[in-house]
């Protein structure tokens, strides 16, 4: 069984990486199953009519919220949305896409300050950080929580997709949730049984993203480019984005798709979002 585990995490690595060069073989016994459960992550986005238990999906939200939090200040909060007619403006303020209705439940990851905040007032001590590294601690913790919540669903043999659409209408996903002043939606989760298997997404090769001991992108043109190649073959798109202002190319590649996808301009409210809900960005 741990040899097959092994060859399983071997191959999980190669497809996502391409240059993994048989780290599988690093991995203690005890481990193997851990991480390649980890390795073998795929985005679900398509759901089997079925509900999920309510007790389960409060057991992922806690192993969620058991992350790691700056200082143990826990400023992140979850919100389990299940009622349909939430999910339902959820999705229309998160685009709509197809696949969305189809789950029975979300878990949106926020970034709580106000809490923090509270503390002060209750305890008679001044707050003597009101700066962007408020907002950027509560960012993080959110998205630690976010994190751990996917890594908990698919050990529960659940599936789910993150939404980061869920900060294009900021004060709309706000007021649906009720957000006070200080807390804000970082992104979503959609989550429920899987309908599909998902699809194992290759990743940029380690050698352009895991650095020693000093940061070096000297050759990330050369690794960019064996990664455009290397995903075509393997994952290509469907379609290509604003054909009509861009026109068609091919090969379609990650590149060309990633730079076109931030020439338009995206989220540009979300900052004035974040300083109405009371965050000096300084």
């Amino acid at each position: 069984m741990d040899d097959a585990t092994r060859a399983g995490l071997d191959a999980a690595l190669d497809r996502r990486f391409g240059d993994a060069d048989g780290l599988a073989a690093a991995a203690p016994d005890a481990g193997l199953s851990g991480l390649a459960a980890l390795a073998r992550h795929r985005v679900i986005r398509g759901y089997a009519p079925r509900e999920v238990p309510d007790a389960l999906l409060r057991l992922v939200c806690a192993a969620a919220l058991s992350s790691p939090t700056k200082s143990d200040l826990q400023q992140r909060d979850l919100v389990l949305v299940t009622d349909q007619a939430t999910r339902a403006r959820l999705v229309e303020l998160c685009g709509g896409d197809h696949w969305m209705p189809s789950a029975p439940a979300w878990i949106v990851a926020c970034g709580n300050h106000r809490r923090q905040r509270q503390l002060h007032e209750w305890r008679g001590h001044a707050f003597a950080n009101d700066h962007l590294d408020a907002f950027f601690n509560a960012s993080v913790d959110a998205a630690l929580a976010l994190a751990w919540a996917v890594a908990a669903a698919e050990a529960a043999w659940l599936g789910c997709c993150p939404v980061s659409q869920i900060r294009n209408h900021p004060a709309e996903v706000a007021a649906l949730l009720g957000l006070p002043g200080h807390v804000f939606a970082v992104a979503g989760l959609t989550i429920g049984w899987p309908a599909n298997e998902g699809t194992l997404s290759p990743r940029l090769p380690l050698a352009a993203t895991l650095h020693h001991d000093r940061f070096d992108d000297a050759d990330a043109r050369a690794h960019v480019d064996a990664y455009d190649r290397r995903r075509h073959a393997l994952q290509p798109y469907r379609r290509q984005r604003d054909t009509a202002r861009f026109g068609e190319v091919d090969p379609y590649v990650w590149s060309e798709e990633k730079a076109r996808h931030y020439a338009e301009p995206q989220r540009t409210g979300f900052g004035a979002h974040v300083r109405a809900i009371g965050f000096r960005l300084d």
